[in-house]
């Protein structure tokens, strides 16, 4: 059975990688996310080929760009087999609208509020002010104002997100950790448990699963995590 909470990120570069990786964990994993590096080197195809394996396709282009521009690129990938897309929130008002305009009805649509690589010290060189949690909690208002289906955020900002948004607001939440993993060029991050227990609702796991010494093993280990969280 699959674990639906589970999204397992496909982060390699050649489609023989990609497609071995998604019919190795669809089995078990109710998602599986095409990225940046797969849907470059491989092109828009591969996401119908991770789809045929049975899992929904988590499609993490974060795009940010002029309404216009992001509104066509939403409707192109409508029709590629995706079952979730994101855009950046800090697009803006007019840009989510466009989005959510574009996206149609079968195609869940989140914006993404800030990425989990960037902390208070990383913030200080942007012009972005307030607390990563404050930030994210103003981009998700915006964001379900705009009819959007959710957002993609930190586990640390789930509590803010929850409380301003309610459990309806779907919750996609990177920079998960089993105890005792390395954050890599994460920071803002939490376990499996921890995140559950703040209310997310789609964990997304991608070297701890993927670059584990066994994957089936450390796949089966944070599905058992997930489980005795929830």
């Amino acid at each position: 059975m699959r674990e639906d909470r589970l999204c397992v990120a496909l982060d390699y570069s050649t489609r023989e990688e990609i497609v071995a990786a998604a019919r190795r964990f669809a089995p078990r994993a109710g998602w599986l996310k095409v990225g940046l590096e797969a849907f470059v080197s491989v092109g828009p195809r591969i996401v119908a080929e991770v789809a045929e394996s049975g899992a929904r396709v988590f499609l993490d282009l974060k795009l940010h760009d002029i309404p216009t521009t992001v509104a066509r690129a939403v409707a192109a990938a409508s029709g590629s087999g995706a079952a979730m897309l994101n855009v950046h929130a800090l697009g803006g008002r007019e840009m989510l609208a466009a989005a959510r305009g574009a996206a149609g009805g079968s195609m869940k649509l989140v914006a993404v509020t800030l990425l989990t690589s960037l902390d208070p010290r990383a913030l200080a060189d942007l012009p972005v002010s307030g607390h990563p949690e404050g930030i994210a909690r103003r981009l998700a208002v915006l964001s379900k104002e705009c009819g959007l289906d959710g957002v993609v955020c930190s586990p640390r900002d789930l509590p803010a997100v929850r409380s301003a948004c309610g459990a309806g607001f779907l919750t996609v939440v990177p920079g998960i950790r089993p105890e005792g993993a390395e954050a890599l060029d994460q920071k803002r991050i939490a376990t499996p448990a921890a995140a559950i227990a703040a209310g997310a609702d789609l964990l997304v796991v991608g070297r701890p699963i993927t670059a584990a010494p066994d994957p089936d093993a450390a796949l089966e280990s944070l599905i058992t995590q997930i489980q005795s969280a929830a």
